[in-house]
């Protein structure tokens, strides 16, 4: 195949059965928002600049309510379309926490708390992350620290999971309680730390509903980065190629050369893998899938591990450079592939259950990952 028959984009690739008229035109909008987005915004962005005007676009448009039913006020389209937005934002490198917020409304509304338009994030996102709580007076104090929290200084309500007697509760924060340490992920963006030892009421504190614990929430974060990368990645490809046709050697485009044309090749695979990745998250994030979520973000960030590398080779130079906007993208890969477990966190996962699986069981286990969404 020449590189001028690409870029393929991952639903050439990944083709839903079926789309709800509702995610379509959901999806539609996402795209002309998000492409709006300027290559000064990101850089404005990655500087700690917020802008209040971009999330204000985003609130109004209802994104941050995907997750949430039509009787809470979403759009009432199935949880694996609405991480269709998450992925188009990924391809845009979009500079707001939609899918933080997404997730924080979910896990809220789930709770029973009503969901929130202004920015939200969730914590704990690491291993290293731990909140408590104990009964104080006639309401509650919540101790703890977390690490890598995404966007926490620009975020009205953090929504964490906090222990209480060994049951998870979800804990409804107001940011300015929490002591910030700014920090900021790999790829520029916010991803700061933070310490909390408060007094809450009754009303911030719900009991957490049983299947969500800290296990489960770093999954459906995972998903939703699986989503965000795969996105990232095609935007990879299409940048890779239209350079590999637009960048003269020797007299002709460098993606003649046949050198040049196997590692994009190889890079489409990758796409394409991480696009698979990414519907088999998404077909398992409604369910808190863990086995079908851990593959995918394992899966995801090998993608990323082979693609980003041989992106940058083939740009040279100049895809190092501040001017050019593939560092956008590949910066936030490289980002996205730890957060809410890194490969070896999954697949160490995924180990001790295909060891407890044990013979007879192995082939079912390995066999079970992408039946959802081939149920669909």
């Amino acid at each position: 195949m020449s590189a001028g028959h690409w870029p393929m984009r991952a639903e050439e690739v990944i083709r839903l059965p079926y789309r709800s008229e509702t995610a379509a035109l959901l999806s539609e909008s996402a795209t002309r928002l998000f492409g709006a987005v300027n290559d000064g915004e990101l850089r404005k962005a990655e500087l700690g600049e917020w802008s209040e005007t971009s999330w204000r676009e985003v609130a109004e448009a209802g994104f941050p309510l995907a997750f949430v039913s039509e009787a809470g006020g979403g759009f009432g389209v199935a949880p694996a379309e609405a991480i269709e937005l998450v992925r188009i934002a990924g391809y845009h490198a979009a500079t707001v926490p939609l899918a933080e917020t997404m997730l924080a409304n979910r896990l809220l509304t789930e709770a029973g708390f009503a969901p929130v338009d202004r920015p939200a994030t969730i914590a704990p996102v690491t291993g290293r992350s731990a909140f408590s709580l104990q009964r104080e007076g006639a309401g509650w104090r919540i101790r703890g620290r977390g690490a890598g929290v995404p966007w926490a200084r620009h975020a009205g309500t953090i929504v964490a999971l906090a222990d209480h007697d060994g049951s998870p509760f979800v804990v409804a924060l107001n940011r300015t309680i929490a002591e910030l340490e700014q920090r900021a992920s790999l790829a520029g963006v916010p991803s700061d730390a933070l310490t909390i030892d408060a007094l809450l009421s009754n009303d911030d504190v719900r009991p957490a509903p049983t299947r969500w614990n800290c296990e489960t929430l770093r999954a459906a974060g995972a998903a939703l980065r699986v989503a965000e990368m795969a996105g990232a990645l095609e935007r990879v490809l299409e940048l890779t190629v239209t350079y590999a046709n637009e960048r003269v050697q020797f007299g002709k485009p460098i993606g003649k050369q046949q050198a040049v044309q196997q590692s994009l090749a190889v890079l489409a695979g990758q796409v394409a893998a991480c696009g698979g990745a990414a519907a088999i998250a998404g077909a398992a994030f409604d369910g808190l899938d863990i086995p079908s979520i851990a593959a995918a973000k394992a899966r995801a960030g090998e993608a990323v591990s082979v693609a980003a590398p041989i992106a940058h080779q083939v740009h040279g130079a100049i895809g190092f450079t501040e001017e050019h906007r593939l560092h956008f993208f590949t910066r936030r890969l490289w980002a996205w592939r730890d957060e809410f477990g890194s490969e070896r966190h999954w697949s160490a996962i995924l180990g001790r259950q295909a060891l407890a699986a044990g013979a007879e069981g192995l082939w079912p286990f390995v066999t079970a990952f992408g039946a959802a969404q081939e149920a669909r």
